[in-house]
C-alpha cells in the first residue's frame, strides 16, 4: 500500500477533517512570570501534588481526543492501559469493523498494528513510534506520569512562589504546582519538558479528582506538531493487567511497515520539523 493510501485509512479512522469545533482546545493556561519569590513550603506542597499519583502502579481509562496533530484536526477515542514499570497499551477502536492501530510497549520495545491494512511495526522504539502516529515521543513510563499527571526527583527545597496559588520548581521539567485557594491542597498544574533535545512542550491539568486529572492538555510550542486535549474516564486504578495486554500477537499474514513509512503516512506527513 502506498503512503498516501496507508495515510488516507489511517485519517478516516483516526483524524476528522470536517469535525465540529469540539475539535478545538482552550488557550494554554497563563502560567506565572516575572518576580517569584523563593517558597518555603515548596517540600510539602510537592508531596501532596503528587500522594495520589506515586500510588498507581497501573491504570486503564478511556480518553477522548481532541485537538491537533500535525496540523490537522483530531478526533478519536482511545482505549490506554499503563503498568508500572514501564508498560503501555493504546487502542484506537472504530464504531464498526477493525481498530484504526494498536500500540504495545515494554520498556524499549514497541509494537504497533494497523488491523485495516495488515501492516505491522515490529520492535520500535515506543518514543520514536508513538511521535510518529501522535506527535508527541513519550515512553511507556512517560506516558504513565503524563496521564497520572505525576513527577518525580525534583527538589521542592527550590520552589518559588507566585502568591497563593502557585508554586513553581525549575529545572528539567518545569513543574508549576496550583491550588484553587490558600485552604486547597496542591496539585500539578503544568509541566514544561524542554530536555533531550527535542523542542519544549507541555502538559497541563484541570478537573483533579481523587488527587488525580481527567482533563489534561498536551502542547508543543509549534502548533502545527500537537495540541490536543484528553478527556479520561472510566478510569481504574491498579487493577491487574496481565503480560499479554502489552505483548500482542501479530496476525498471520501482516506484512511489515517501517518507521519511515510511518512518519511519511501519518498525521505529521506535512511537518518539516523532524
Amino acid at each position: 500500500m502506498s503512503a498516501a493510501r496507508l495515510w488516507r485509512a489511517f485519517a478516516a479512522a483516526v483524524l476528522s477533517v470536517t469535525c465540529t469545533t469540539a475539535c478545538g482546545v482552550k488557550p494554554l493556561i497563563t502560567l506565572p512570570t516575572g518576580q517569584l519569590t523563593p517558597a518555603t513550603d515548596g517540600e510539602d506542597a510537592i508531596e501532596q501534588a503528587t500522594a495520589a499519583c506515586v500510588a498507581v502502579r497501573s491504570m486503564t481509562a478511556e480518553i477522548r481526543l481532541s485537538g491537533r496533530i500535525g496540523g490537522r484536526r483530531a478526533r478519536s477515542r482511545l482505549l490506554v492501559g499503563v503498568a508500572a514499570p514501564a508498560s503501555a497499551y493504546i487502542e484506537a477502536p472504530a464504531p464498526f469493523g477493525a481498530s484504526a492501530f494498536v500500540f504495545a510497549a515494554v520498556d524499549d520495545v514497541a509494537t504497533l498494528l494497523l488491523p485495516r491494512d495488515h501492516r505491522m511495526l515490529e520492535r520500535g522504539h515506543p518514543s520514536d513510534v508513538l511521535e510518529a502516529i501522535a506527535g508527541v515521543a513519550l515512553t511507556p513510563h512517560e506516558l504513565r506520569d503524563t496521564l497520572t499527571g505525576c513527577v518525580t526527583g525534583v527538589d521542592g527545597r527550590a520552589a518559588q512562589q507566585s502568591g497563593d496559588r502557585w508554586r513553581v520548581i525549575f529545572g528539567e521539567p518545569r513543574v508549576y504546582l496550583r491550588r484553587s485557594g490558600p485552604s486547597e491542597p496542591w496539585h500539578v498544574g503544568a509541566v514544561v519538558h524542554r530536555g533531550n533535545g527535542r523542542a519544549e512542550w507541555r502538559a497541563e491539568y484541570a478537573d483533579i479528582v481523587n488527587g488525580l486529572p481527567r482533563t489534561i492538555r498536551l502542547a508543543r510550542a509549534e502548533p502545527s506538531r500537537f495540541d490536543v486535549a484528553l478527556a479520561l474516564s472510566q478510569v481504574e486504578l491498579n487493577v491487574p493487567l496481565g503480560d499479554e495486554v502489552f505483548h500482542p500477537v501479530v496476525p498471520a499474514g501482516y506484512q511489515p511497515i517501517t518507521l519511515d513509512q510511518l512518519r511519511a503516512s501519518g498525521p505529521l506527513a506535512e511537518s518539516s520539523d523532524r
